[in-house]
């Protein structure tokens, strides 16, 4: 058995797993039980603080509806309304003030109250009444019968910061009979539900449908609102009987919740809130002492550790050493093997990393040198498709006014040309004028030709008719036309066409008007050169055909040679063909996908390039 698993083996049957075992189990325990004590207190004491309150406020309200049934309203005097009133006023000590309306809900004579308090009774300012008249519709009893009341809506009393709600009792039957008005204090509740058992937990809430504390056990939170987590369960669509009590747990803090609904109709609800940390404080001690107790064996586990692997240390350190040496780059670095161990199998993994290490940095530094190559070599490309495209661009510049000046020469050239031939056909072969009529349709004639090789490089033309097409076959063709005025003019053909060429996607036509144009300024090129020889070769490299056509005449110098594909450029002494071989022949070779390059030194002669895709 290896080491590490004796040191596991023995941490986990001497410590971890008896004080684990026994601590969680207990600690599930009495958090489960104490929780479930928790909540039935909770509930036990939100049901009776909330029945304990529907009874309060009904015992008020019956006893207003009882007394009021005991006065005729309709035929008392003033005086016995004032005693009717005083009489209402007297029924219960919550009251603060009662007023009688007609049936319009418009107040009848004044208010009977106290404004510092009588006998227990709230102290009530006459700036009240308005207050009293907005919290409850008397219109909603119009219809009822003698001694029905109805509750408004709860606020809060300026003067003291207490809550209290106005009751409205009917005080005869029929449609016209009066109202009288009785402000109801909640200070008498708030005694109630600061009255609670011994060692009681929390606090006792008492809320309305609008979730404001009407009366609190912490008398400082009277007409707050509830705590946004406890509204959204209250919101809760969930179903309660009137009798029934929910309960619930929140967070931040975590604290256990328990509602109750006030009964008798009344729209009110009881919520008593305890702390969790403070109800749990037995099951978090006990947490405390378990832990302790692992962390005290854990201590002892830790020393008799440190007693067995003391001996281990030395060997640690070497192969410490020899990991922090790798770091460092020292790869040569080898660490002693000794025994049959696991240190001796980590040393051996160390010394076999350090020899893949060493030779991995070599391939790694190989690598660099190759790919430092290849970046200079897709630097150089980026600045040749720099130069194209700076090319391409001075083209289309060229290529646009081109278009316009050939269109505007063909028309009258057109004029002169049938003019000049209906005169030939008026004169004989003897008439001295015929002479110089051929010379003029021979220069209109060739005025033509330049005009459509420029109307070639410059217009947008339909696609050519790109296909397969022999390169070597269209070289010969070419040279048929070609060959005997360049051997006329002393220079020596070289032809090195490559045996099963694969064929190109190109225009046969278009590459042939190439051909001729690069052996016609090869041929011109040498004129004057010692040395007169033309090569044309033929091959295949990197998925591509190429042609390279390669004279020894004067070559082009480096300041010229980013125009020589421009329009109208030329460098030759008997200046023809107006300069527009080689910008037509760079635009047919860009129509079919391929480049045109040329490499060439002053005095050395200039090669060249058409490279084409394979078909």
């Amino acid at each position: 058995m290896r080491l590490y698993q004796q040191l596991v083996l023995f941490m986990l049957a001497a410590t971890v797993l008896p004080l684990a075992a026994v601590g969680f189990l207990l600690l599930s325990s009495a958090e489960a039980e104490l929780a479930a004590r928790i909540d039935a207190e909770q509930r036990t004491q939100a049901s009776a603080t909330a029945e304990a309150v529907g009874a309060s406020l009904m015992e008020v309200v019956d006893a207003l509806a009882r007394s009021a049934e005991l006065i005729n309203w309709q035929a008392a005097t003033e005086a016995e309304t004032v005693g009717g009133l005083r009489l209402l006023y007297g029924q219960s000590p919550a009251v603060s003030a009662v007023l009688k309306l007609d049936s319009q809900g418009q107040p009848v004579g004044a208010p009977v109250f106290r404004a510092q308090g009588l006998e227990g009774h709230p102290g009530f300012q006459a700036d009240g009444v308005a207050r009293m008249l907005s919290s409850v519709p008397v219109q909603q009893l119009r219809a009822g019968g003698k001694g029905q009341a109805a509750l408004g809506s709860a606020y809060v009393l300026g003067e003291s910061g207490r809550a209290a709600v106005t009751v409205a009792v009917k005080l005869a039957e029929g449609e016209d009979a009066p109202f009288a008005l009785a402000e109801i204090v909640f200070a008498p509740l708030e005694a109630a539900l600061r009255r609670r058992p011994p060692g009681a937990l929390g606090r006792v809430d008492l809320v309305d449908e609008e979730r404001r504390i009407l009366a609190s056990s912490e008398p400082e939170r009277r007409m707050t609102t509830l705590a946004p987590e406890l509204v959204a369960h209250l919101l809760a669509p969930v179903a309660m009987e009137p009798d029934s009590v929910r309960s619930f747990r929140v967070e931040g803090p975590p604290r256990r919740v328990s509602v109750a609904r006030v009964t008798r109709g009344l729209r009110f609800d009881v919520v008593v809130e305890v702390d969790e940390a403070s109800a749990l404080a037995p099951v978090r001690a006990m947490r405390r002492t378990v832990l302790a107790s692992i962390g005290a064996a854990f201590v002892v586990l830790l020393g008799f550790g440190a007693l067995f692997t003391r001996r281990l240390n030395q060997r640690l350190s070497e192969v410490v050493q020899g990991a922090e040496a790798y770091g460092r780059g020292e790869l040569d670095r080898r660490v002693a093997v000794r025994g049959q161990d696991e240190l001796s199998e980590l040393a051996t993994t160390f010394n076999r990393m350090g020899e893949e290490l060493e030779a991995a940095r070599a391939r790694m530094l190989s690598w660099n040198d190759d790919l430092r190559v290849r970046v200079d070599e897709a630097t150089q490309e980026l600045r040749s498709a720099q130069a194209q495209l700076l090319e391409a661009q001075k083209l289309a510049a060229v290529g646009q006014l081109g278009a316009g000046v050939a269109h505007e020469i063909n028309n009258p050239l057109a004029g002169i040309l049938g003019n000049v031939q209906l005169l030939m056909l008026d004169r004989g072969p003897a008439d001295p004028d015929l002479t110089t009529l051929r010379k003029i349709e021979q220069s209109a004639k060739r005025c033509k030709e330049i005009t459509q090789n420029l109307l070639r490089f410059s217009q947008q033309r339909e696609r050519a008719d790109l296909r397969p097409v022999d390169l070597n076959a269209v070289v010969r063709d070419a040279l048929s036309l070609t060959e005997h005025q360049v051997l006329s003019d002393g220079v020596t053909l070289v032809t090195q066409l490559a045996p099963g060429l694969s064929r190109v996607r190109a225009d046969p036509g278009h590459l042939s008007q190439v051909v001729l144009a690069l052996l016609s300024n090869a041929r011109t090129a040498m004129l004057k050169a010692p040395i007169r020889r033309l090569t044309l070769r033929t091959g295949q490299r990197d998925g591509s055909t190429f042609l390279e056509v390669e004279d020894t005449g004067k070559g082009i110098s480096p300041d010229i040679r980013p125009r020589i594909f421009e329009p109208f450029f030329t460098t030759k002494d008997v200046w023809s063909n107006v300069g527009l071989g080689l910008s037509v022949s760079w635009r047919v070779v860009t129509e079919a996908g391929g480049t045109l390059t040329v490499r060439s030194e002053v005095g050395q002669g200039a090669c060249f390039t058409v490279e084409l895709p394979r078909a």
